[in-house]
């Protein structure tokens, strides 16, 4: 394939194993919009194999219905070995003709804002799910991957928030939710209900994912650290 520049970075995470932490959702005007907008990502050890960890991006906020993945996007899952925040390995997934395919995880030889695919490091690919039952395959290393159209985990309230925005003094006396009252968990205004995003998930054995190191210092927790980035074909 050819290179891949990135232009576009629209979401960033770092991690322990076994924790989750999720990014930002809306992103600026120049990627919103497109599959190049990260609106979150996760990492998180599998529930079905505690030897597993899974990689979940999800891209294009606020779909109402179908939606496709851009074939010039690659989506590139980052893997920090030692503790250096420059990555180690990389898995990537890039659309074509109705099909995702997946590459990785492996080493690389150049970090950086460019990225290239090596093609002999495939995965393998399976059909973007455009409707609600999962289209997933599973390799005989144990990956599993997944491409499509799932409903929006993410919640942000913005009646609230213009509220709080817009009183900076701290007076909420007056702030109330949409059925009257103070605004509460029951009665928020959650906009990103009954939208969808386009995600791309990979699930890995630890054991390819090239070791972690110790971090905290002195703790003996192992993690990796990785992030995701959007990456534009020009």
């Amino acid at each position: 394939m050819k290179k891949l520049p990135k232009i576009l970075i629209a979401g960033a995470v770092l991690l322990g194993v076994g924790a989750l932490i999720a990014a930002d959702h809306l992103d600026a005007p120049a990627v919103g919009g497109t599959t190049a907008d990260i609106t979150d990502y996760f990492a998180f050890e599998s529930a079905e194999n505690s030897s597993n960890t899974v990689f979940a991006a999800n891209v294009q906020s606020s779909l109402a219905g179908e939606a496709e993945f851009d074939e010039n996007v690659l989506v590139e899952f980052n893997i920090d070995n030692d503790g250096d925040l420059v990555e180690d390995r990389v898995i990537q997934a890039i659309p074509r003709d109705g099909k995702m395919y997946f590459f990785g995880p492996y080493e690389i030889s150049s970090t950086g804002l460019n990225s290239t695919i090596d093609e002999s490091a495939l995965i393998g690919s399976v059909d973007i799910s455009t409707g609600a039952d999962a289209i997933t395959m599973t390799t005989t290393d144990g990956i599993k991957i997944f491409a499509g159209l799932r409903a929006d985990p993410f919640f942000f309230d913005f009646t609230t928030f213009n509220a709080v925005v817009g009183n900076p003094a701290g007076d909420f006396t007056g702030t109330t939710g949409p059925n009257g009252g103070f605004q509460t968990a029951e009665n928020a205004s959650d906009p990103f209900e009954g939208t969808n995003v386009l995600s791309v998930v990979v699930e890995v054995p630890n054991t390819l994912l090239g070791g972690t190191s110790a971090h905290p210092a002195g703790t003996g927790v192992e993690i990796w650290n990785t992030w995701v980035e959007a990456k534009t074909k020009q």
